[in-house]
């Protein structure tokens, strides 16, 4: 027995001098648990990251519920790596002035439908007036889109002089809203639009990639912390090279995959996605390391045009900083 546990005291004290040096570089990354940063819950369940990084850094994850939340950790210098949905890290950098953060590459593109209540008789978009509809946050880029779309159809919320009812509700709320008639659409991203059909017998009006050239948006972006990329910029260009050799695994490897994917979600939540969602979603969810720069910066004018950038010019220069993109796109092609 004492041999046995001097084995294993000698295993536990030796085991971080062989993983990582005494200078290893500590990497705090954080997503959500949500299907459209599955390239992170992939990797983190393939432990992609850490295999890469032993010996010269560790790879510390954390796991967020909201884009607003997200951007404050990385304000306070908690958050190296982010995947986040784009308009919290357009909000984060003009917040910053440009110091905060930049966006590295694209995760991924689609996932995200307005869907009305059936009873509501809601036959195209403009008859939402004089109805509730609702969003996941106030200015997530779901927020952004049912707002923009309002402003071109000349309709406006009830705080704004319209007549449209405009309420923010997240998760299982969203479903049990939309089953007691309290709303009468919804713009959400999957896994919650699949569930809203299968559960509450909602509608797909419309997917929003009917509304952009191409049917291509992001709805997920890596960001880096802008200081610690200038520290770091080896690690930072090696993570944007895994991050892309995970997507295109995931393209490849489709069932796997999303067996992956639902295994960490489970662990990270303690509870997986039913197949009919998992399959749903992972249809209707484009995996993507493009940047997708154009759609992202037209939401993020779109956002400023409803007031939540401030008022005035608000320049994005810096906003993407695409050179470890480039640089590992450019090795990929060669």
């Amino acid at each position: 027995m004492k041999i046995i546990a001097l084995a294993v005291f000698l295993t536990l004290i030796s085991a971080p001098s062989v993983l990582y040096a005494q200078d290893s570089v500590r990497i705090r990354a954080a997503h959500f648990s949500t299907v459209t940063h599955a390239p992170a819950l992939v990797a983190r369940a393939r432990r992609s990251f850490e295999s890469a990084f032993q010996g010269k850094a560790f790879v510390e994850w954390q796991v967020f519920n909201a884009g607003p939340e997200a951007i404050e950790a990385l304000f306070a210098n908690a958050i190296d790596i982010l995947y986040v949905g784009p308009n919290p890290a357009v909000n984060g950098f003009v917040r910053s002035g440009g110091a905060a953060l930049h966006v590295v590459a694209g995760v991924a593109s689609g996932g995200s439908a307005f869907l009305v209540r059936p009873e509501a008789g809601i036959e195209r978009f403009e008859d939402i007036h004089g109805r509730r509809v609702s969003a996941p946050q106030v200015g997530n880029s779901q927020d952004v889109a049912l707002r923009y779309l309002m402003k071109e159809k000349n309709l406006a919320p009830k705080n704004y002089g319209g007549d449209v009812e405009l309420f923010h509700i997240t998760g299982g709320d969203q479903l049990t809203a939309m089953v007691k008639g309290e709303i009468d659409g919804i713009w959400t991203v999957e896994p919650w639009v699949s569930r809203l059909e299968e559960e509450a017998g909602a509608r797909i009006l419309f997917h929003e990639s009917e509304l952009w050239p191409g049917g291509k948006y992001a709805t997920a972006l890596l960001a880096v912390r802008k200081r610690f990329a200038g520290e770091h910029p080896d690690l930072v260009a090696q993570w944007v090279q895994i991050h892309m050799g995970v997507i295109d695994w995931m393209n490849q490897n489709r069932a796997e995959a999303k067996t992956l994917f639902n295994e960490e979600l489970k662990r990270e939540t303690g509870k997986a996605l039913p197949d009919v969602y998992l399959d749903r979603s992972f249809e209707r969810v484009t995996f993507t390391y493009e940047p997708m720069e154009s759609s992202v910066l037209r939401s993020a004018e779109h956002a400023r045009e409803l007031g939540f950038l401030g008022r005035g010019h608000t320049p994005f220069d810096g906003l993407y900083a695409l050179s470890f993109f480039e640089s590992v796109s450019k090795e990929k092609h060669n």
